[in-house]
């Protein structure tokens, strides 16, 4: 609960009103009123009292709102954190990313400048033609999600079929699963790659 702190007052806590926050969630959701009810199984005039400090919602009411909002029911009694803008920002011009080679890849490595990203982009050229340019599975921490920009390429996973990407076809999966790239189309493919850390 948020603390107020007044001049020449005690620490005190503010009350949580419940129904505001019961409208913040449904608000970040993007749900109406209408969405809300049917999600809950609550009557909509019902949830526009709870939500208008009205009426208290009964303990069974509070059930149905968060599994219908597929929260957690102390969620329910926690303020909203306060978002803070970092201000954080890092332009790379085309072809103006920082060039990282390796046997089987070209890679363009995007915003830099930036230290501390909770996830790296970068844009790559697949040199790679066939599984047997790998000497074994590229496998490392976090996900990843790549997007074929140009040409089409063959994914290999270690638990599913090789699976051919085209361009403007894309894949999320667990960078933890052996992973590995060829170029499917005459020219060398190229992909967007973004691992987070």
């Amino acid at each position: 609960m948020a603390i107020e702190r007044r001049e020449g007052q005690t620490d005190s806590v503010a009350p949580l009103k419940l129904g505001e926050r019961i409208k913040d969630i449904r608000a970040q959701q993007g749900l109406t009123l209408e969405e809300a009810s049917k999600l809950t199984g609550l009557a909509r005039s019902t949830l526009s009292k709870i939500e208008n400090e009205q009426i208290s919602p009964t303990f069974q009411a509070m059930q149905k709102l968060a599994s219908g909002l597929n929260i957690d029911m102390p969620q329910l009694f926690s303020p909203p954190k306060q978002v803070v803008a970092t201000g954080r920002m890092d332009v790379t011009l085309k072809e103006q990313g920082k060039p990282h080679p390796t046997t089987t890849y070209e890679h363009e490595l995007l915003a830099t400048q930036l230290r501390n990203k909770k996830m790296m982009p970068f844009k790559t050229i697949v040199r790679a033609r066939q599984f047997e340019d790998y000497p074994d599975w590229i496998r490392h921490d976090g996900e990843e999600f790549l997007l074929v920009l140009r040409g089409s390429i063959l994914f290999y996973s270690e638990f599913y079929e090789p699976r051919i990407l085209h361009e403007g076809d894309s894949t999320y999966y667990d960078a933890t699963m052996g992973h590995m790239l060829v170029s499917h189309s005459e020219e060398d493919a190229q992909i967007l790659w973004v691992t987070t850390s």
